[in-house]
């Protein structure tokens, strides 16, 4: 089977078996080509709790398939590849937020959505790196405990000066890895480039950049930008996404390194293979109890209430 046979028969399988196929903006073009709903975290999310499809089948990662059945408890919803964790959101436990928690209970915590449910069943409010800024700006309270990335959490803080923001020790292992060293190599390479990063990079790297924002926001900066050369700082997907779009402009990837292997997991013939066997039990479905989704929820409905 060639890629093209096998979009064909997804296409075909979405239809008869009433699945809506939620793609993050990480996964391979093939995939992106496919899906119903392309995007970032923040769009997912949305997205996810107006799906009318009594399936949802989610290319990305756990934690998005997680928030995706929270949004849409009614519906049966699948992750293409089983495999896809996500080291950010599995490297903090609730157990610790809540010692935090009773030692400053004024302190509201703000988690990333790069979070399991149950890290998510302990924070008052979720937010992903497009709505970060404004949703703690939007917050009534002033004292705040930033969860996992300290990076993110650390771009957040400097955006909201009158606000009392606490940090942790976390954060992605990928976007971390990139040094002041290769963002300032890539731009005496490209003395022309703007330089895209996302905020889950280091602050001395995101304080080299001329523009630093989520998935989304780097997408629109090139797509509206006169500029003809740009040095993408994320997942090396997006360069690629991006010069399919505007083959009229240059795109270069700020670092090899940022190649998230979770994201790089999830292959279409794991969406093909999913789409087949989501009735007969061989898809990997997300299950999820009704306490563990209302508890999980609260701080997701409070990203959509305050970032909407």
């Amino acid at each position: 089977m060639n890629i093209n046979t096998v979009q064909q028969e997804i296409l075909k399988l979405k239809k008869e078996k009433d699945i809506c196929i939620l793609a993050h903006s990480y996964q391979a073009k093939e995939i992106v080509e496919i899906a119903d709903i392309t995007g970032d975290s923040y769009k997912l999310s949305v997205e996810a709790a107006k799906v009318q499809n009594k399936n949802i089948l989610m290319c990305g990662v756990h934690f998005m398939a997680e928030t995706a059945k929270m949004l849409s408890p009614d519906k049966r919803v699948f992750l293409a590849n089983p495999q896809a964790g996500c080291p950010m959101a599995e490297q903090m436990e609730p157990e610790m937020i809540e010692v935090l928690k009773a030692k400053e209970p004024d302190r509201k915590v703000v988690c990333y959505v790069n979070t399991t449910a149950k890290l998510k069943a302990v924070c008052d409010v979720c937010v992903t790196s497009s709505s970060a800024v404004k949703i703690v700006k939007n917050m009534d309270a002033d004292k705040i405990l930033f969860i996992p990335d300290c990076n993110l959490g650390s771009f957040v803080a400097e955006a909201c000066p009158d606000k009392d923001i606490k940090l942790l020790q976390g954060g992605c292992p990928v976007h971390a890895s990139v040094t002041k060293s290769e963002i300032e190599a890539a731009k005496a390479a490209h003395p022309n480039a703007k330089v895209l990063v996302h905020p889950e990079c280091i602050p001395a790297v995101t304080k080299l950049a001329d523009y630093a924002g989520s998935t989304s926001g780097i997408m629109e900066y090139a797509a509206n930008s006169d500029d003809k050369e740009f040095i993408i700082g994320t997942e090396i997907s997006i360069a690629e996404h991006l010069q399919y779009r505007f083959p009229e402009k240059d795109f270069y990837i700020l670092s090899k390194k940022i190649m998230c292997p979770n994201m790089k997991l999830t292959t279409l013939i794991d969406v093909y293979k999913s789409c087949q066997g989501v009735d007969d039990g061989s898809a990997f479905e997300i299950k999820m109890t009704d306490e563990e989704i209302a508890s999980a929820r609260v701080c997701i409905d409070e990203m959509i209430r305050l970032g909407g």
